[in-house]
């Protein structure tokens, strides 16, 4: 699994599309988003298996929810630690993690081939 990551709008999309996905064809080879999937309260058991079955897919996209302005609501401060577990757990599973910035791609795990 290839786990592409950055902060919002760093070019995340444009980057699976371009390097990683024949055209018209990223719906079915890319899971958007991931990051959202992961819901306050969730136990680090659960978050494991979402990570195991998330890890099946080829590419996955997570958008960093950790870097920012802390949220005062506990709810939201809950879903951005859940949504930071799951990161590290999707980015231990992975094959190969990318982090983009600005557009820019930097390969911090495995390798990269076109």
């Amino acid at each position: 699994m290839i786990l592409i990551t950055g902060a919002r709008f760093s070019g995340k999309k444009a980057f699976v599309r371009e390097y990683l996905c024949p055209e018209g064809t990223e719906t079915a080879c890319a899971l958007w988003e991931v990051q959202t999937l992961a819901e306050p309260g969730m136990t680090e058991m659960e978050l494991k298996a979402l990570a195991d079955r998330l890890a099946e897919k080829k590419i996955l996209t997570f958008t960093e929810t950790g870097c920012g302005v802390v949220p005062m609501d506990p709810a939201e401060r809950e879903r951005r630690e859940a949504a930071g577990r799951l990161g590290c757990l999707l980015a231990e599973r992975a094959e190969t993690v990318v982090r983009l910035y600005c557009g820019i791609p930097q390969v911090l795990k495995g390798r990269l081939e076109k």
